[in-house]
C-alpha cells in the first residue's frame, strides 16, 4: 500500500516536472530508419584459394539455409557442417576432402585432439553457433595455408 502511494506521488511529480516540455505526435517514419523486413546480405568477397573459398561458401550456406545435426541435410534444407561443404563442393570429392580436413584441424586447434570427426563435433552441439564459427575459422585457416 505504501509503495503504491509512493509510485502515485512519483507519477504526479513527473507530470508536473515535465509539463512545460513541448511535445507533439511522433511519426514512426522519422524514428525507424532500418528496413522493416530483413534482407539477405550477399556473401562476402570470396577467398582466392579454392579450399578457403569452399569453406566460406559453406559457411554462408549454413547461415542462410540453416544448420542441423544428425543428418547431412534435413527436410527443410538445413545442413550440417559436412553437408554444407558437400553441397558447395559440387561433386569435387578431392576439394571436399581437403575442406573437411582443414575444418577438423581448426576444430582440434580450438577444442583439442580428442575430437574424432567433423560429424561427431557437429552432432555434439544443440545449436549452430559454434559449428558455424568453426567453419568460418577454417576458411581463414585454409586461406592462411594457401589452400
Amino acid at each position: 500500500m505504501e509503495m503504491t502511494a509512493r509510485l502515485d506521488e512519483a507519477a504526479v511529480a513527473h507530470g508536473v516536472n515535465t509539463a512545460h516540455i513541448p511535445t507533439g505526435p511522433v511519426d514512426l517514419a522519422d524514428v525507424v530508419t532500418v528496413p522493416l523486413t530483413p534482407t539477405l546480405q550477399p556473401p562476402p568477397a570470396s577467398y582466392p584459394t579454392p579450399v578457403a573459398a569452399l569453406l566460406q561458401r559453406a559457411h554462408h550456406r549454413l547461415l542462410t539455409g540453416g544448420w542441423c545435426s544428425g543428418t547431412l541435410a534435413d527436410e527443410d534444407g538445413a545442413r550440417c557442417m559436412l553437408g554444407g561443404i558437400r553441397a558447395e563442393a559440387r561433386g569435387d570429392s578431392g576439394l571436399e576432402a581437403d575442406a573437411a580436413s582443414v575444418l577438423l584441424d581448426a576444430i582440434r586447434r580450438t577444442f583439442g585432439e580428442h575430437v574424432d570427426s567433423v560429424p561427431s563435433f557437429n552432432d555434439a552441439h544443440g545449436s549452430g553457433r559454434v559449428p558455424l564459427r568453426m567453419v568460418d575459422q577454417a576458411a581463414a585457416l585454409a586461406d592462411a595455408r594457401g589452400l
